[in-house]
């Protein structure tokens, strides 16, 4: 999870290869109209990002249904918005934060991130233009009774991509659950 540009589709694509399993992108569930605003330079409300998240949570929980791991890379700015993606889990009581749809913040700097967005702007690789990150910056809300970790992915992306499967595997008590070997 993460603001723009914080390397959420690259750490979990990179993190769903080394784990065999599937990543999601949350901005493929992106409807055309959210990606028209944004590229427009207009934040998403409420209004625009509730269904995108419930999409997103009902294909957590077909994935999750079927006993399968995924990773998805998803900005989930706020509690609220987690709560939706958390209710993916079919075994989960609302407002526990015990799932099994856990969250790990990808941080970066926010002077790293505009120089990111604005290197995939200009290479036309995104529809996220760098003047909305203030706006997702002040969005971004976490409350440590969640027990959302950092992750420094101001870094190359293997070296938190390390980071991430290190906390993955405190997650998991050292089991080896999913495989994270190369």
């Amino acid at each position: 999870m993460g603001v723009s540009g914080a390397g959420k589709s690259t750490i979990g694509a990179m993190l769903a290869e080394r784990m065999k399993c599937r990543f999601l992108d949350a901005d493929d569930y992106h409807p055309e109209s959210n990606k028209v605003k944004m590229r427009n330079g207009t934040p998403l409300s409420d209004e625009d990002r509730i269904p995108w998240l419930e999409s997103l949570r009902d294909a957590l929980r077909a994935i999750l249904m079927k006993g399968e791991t995924v990773v998805l890379g998803c900005s989930a700015l706020q509690k609220h918005y987690r709560e939706i993606l958390r209710c993916g889990d079919p075994h989960y009581t609302p407002l526990s934060n015990e799932s099994a749809v856990r969250f790990i913040l990808l941080d970066v700097d926010a002077t790293i991130l505009a120089a990111r967005l604005e290197n995939r702007n200009a290479e036309g690789k995104h529809f996220m233009p760098s003047t909305l990150l203030p706006s997702q910056m002040h969005l971004l809300q976490i409350d440590e009774s969640e027990g959302i970790h950092r992750v420094d992915a101001s870094q190359e992306p293997e070296k938190t991509l390390e980071d991430v499967i290190a906390l993955l595997r405190h997650f998991n008590g050292n089991q080896k659950l999913v495989n994270y070997e190369n």
